[in-house]
């Protein structure tokens, strides 16, 4: 979705503010699509911050320093200053913690909340565990609702 608009974002002919509308209502539903079963690594997260600052500097364009006036390219901190929305990333907390709630709400008899809640049998791999959906703690923390209770939360 991105490359197919590529084009109108880095337009002289339409205003920033109607780029970001572009980019909210035709591209982040495209990316964010099905997000709430996500269970994101730290390298994920890393990804979509980068493509969400690389869109944000299309938008953008480059800037003339005053003093040099040299052009030069935004930093992480000026677009986060330009854009004020919440991040791609916390977009994706704040959804997935939004079905969390849908799933607490469930009866024990669904399947979500049995998958949910469930534990395996047999054995684990040896290694670290990988990421589960069920993590939804760390993100609690990140939000800042501490080490309450996500289901009595809910």
């Amino acid at each position: 979705m991105y490359h197919s608009v590529q084009n109108l974002l880095c337009s002289r002919l339409l205003s920033k503010n109607l780029k970001i509308k572009i980019y909210r209502t035709v591209i982040l539903p495209v990316v964010l699509f099905g997000c709430e079963t996500w269970s994101l690594t730290l390298r994920e997260e890393r990804k979509l911050r980068v493509f969400e600052n690389i869109v944000l500097r299309r938008i953008l364009g480059p800037r003339r320093d005053e003093v040099t006036g040299e052009w030069k390219r935004l930093h992480n901190e000026e677009l986060n200053d330009f854009y004020s929305s919440p991040t791609i990333v916390q977009v994706i907390k704040s959804r997935r913690m939004r079905w969390a709630g849908h799933v607490a709400h469930m009866g024990e008899e669904r399947g979500v909340y049995r998958l949910m809640m469930g534990k395996p049998e047999g054995r684990r791999p040896l290694g670290r565990p990988r990421r589960r959906w069920v993590d939804i703690k760390m993100d609690l923390q990140e939000v800042g609702c501490g080490y309450m209770d996500w289901i009595g939360l809910a």
